[in-house]
């Protein structure tokens, strides 16, 4: 059985000075036992992080990363630099940057190619637009962006990969798919990743669904089949996040 995985990701949001505090005040009403718990922080704030996390279950992962191993790329981290600090995960091609920094797939390929090699764990993210979706083409775009994001990973990588359902029109405005409609994607993902890589695999991979969840969904979301826990933003910066994982 896949064990679930819940990864709050905190975006632009909270100082070095707040951080600290804030992943221990988390930490310490949050039962991962049941659960792989991750926070995913601002570079910045990874180190503070990590130090208040000692001694927990919960892992600390980043929101990017480059491609490339060091060189003239200003405002960049590599793979090597967020492993020596101590990350273990990391959220590749998340809608935001997608939308807002000029991802495409081949870049999510190669910074999940990138991730593998420096021993991190992808969290891939693919969904559709809300206009992608009126005109029917989730599937088939969703199916397009996991082929895209895992061409060249060998099995023995890819299973070990996290891969992220997020409806970009329920991303901060407080929809979220109903838990129909995420199982039905998730279910998608799963078998194309079949596909890719045998049942065996399918079977094994993980896929979370981020979108609104709430503490309210949680529970619907993440007992759906194919749903394997959630990619969670704003409702980790708060209280709720603990309601979410503890659900």
């Amino acid at each position: 059985m896949r064990k679930k995985i819940i990864a709050g990701n905190w975006k632009m949001n909270i100082s070095p000075a707040e951080a600290a505090a804030f992943a221990a005040e988390l930490a310490g009403k949050i039962d991962g036992k049941n659960a792989d718990v991750i926070f995913c922080v601002p570079f910045i704030d990874i180190i503070p992080v990590l130090d208040a996390l000692k001694g927990t279950n919960i892992a600390v992962g980043a929101q990017n990363l480059h491609f490339e191993e060091s060189g003239a790329y200003t405002g960049e981290i590599s793979a090597s630099m967020l492993k020596g600090a101590g990350v273990k995960y990391v959220i590749i091609g998340h809608s935001e940057r997608r939308a807002m920094f000029g991802e495409t797939d081949v870049t999510v390929n190669k910074k999940a190619v990138t991730a593998l090699k420096h021993g991190l764990i992808p969290i891939i993210c693919v969904g559709e637009t809300l206009a992608e979706r009126q005109i029917d083409i989730t599937t088939e775009l969703v199916r397009l962006q996991t082929k895209a994001a895992f061409a060249g990973i060998a099995k023995a990588d890819a299973v070990g990969c996290v891969i992220a359902y997020e409806p970009v029109w329920a991303i901060g405005t407080g929809l979220a798919a109903t838990s129909v409609q995420a199982q039905e994607v998730c279910a998608a993902i799963r078998a194309v990743f079949g596909e890719l890589y045998g049942k065996d695999a399918a079977d094994a991979v993980r896929i979370q669904y981020g979108g609104s969840v709430k503490g309210s969904n949680a529970k619907e979301l993440f007992t759906m089949p194919d749903i394997d826990g959630g990619l969670v933003g704003g409702a980790s910066l708060t209280a709720e996040f603990v309601e979410i994982v503890n659900y």
